[in-house]
């Protein structure tokens, strides 16, 4: 156990607010806008990276040091110790970054939590509007 800790804090550290569309770069966002995505959470984060293959931590009861209500961040590790890749396709931390945006829109949880909250706050906020227009 001992063993690990040291590991872990070798590894790259990924805030979710790196990859949120919705932050700017003063903000703290690293990639650019239309390929980061909205809103990650560090679960999102952490399963994207299993499905990566990727080993990963994710440590919630850390904050952004710019944003210290934004909580929880998660630790990659991309090298093994010989310094060969995990995954061929992820060899730094701009491609992770990326590669994991890419992902967390697609992620199960997102898209059963996203699809009702939409349809129902669009159809009301139309049918308001419109009585109101035609008054």
């Amino acid at each position: 156990m001992e063993g690990q800790i040291p590991n872990i804090k070798k590894w790259v550290v990924l805030y979710p607010v790196y990859i949120n569309s919705k932050k700017t770069i003063a903000e703290g966002r690293r990639i650019c806008a239309t390929k980061a995505c909205e809103n990650p959470t560090c679960v999102e984060i952490a399963d994207c990276c299993g499905h990566l293959k990727l080993r990963h931590a994710i440590e919630i009861d850390k904050a952004y040091p710019r944003d210290f209500m934004q909580r929880g961040r998660v630790r990659v590790l991309l090298k093994r110790e010989d310094g060969t890749l995990y995954n061929p396709a992820i060899s730094s931390r701009k491609q992770l970054m990326l590669r994991v945006a890419e992902l967390v829109p697609r992620h199960p949880g997102r898209t059963k939590k996203q699809e009702p909250v939409s349809t129902t706050s669009t159809g009301a906020a139309k049918s308001g509007k419109g009585g109101k227009k035609k008054r």
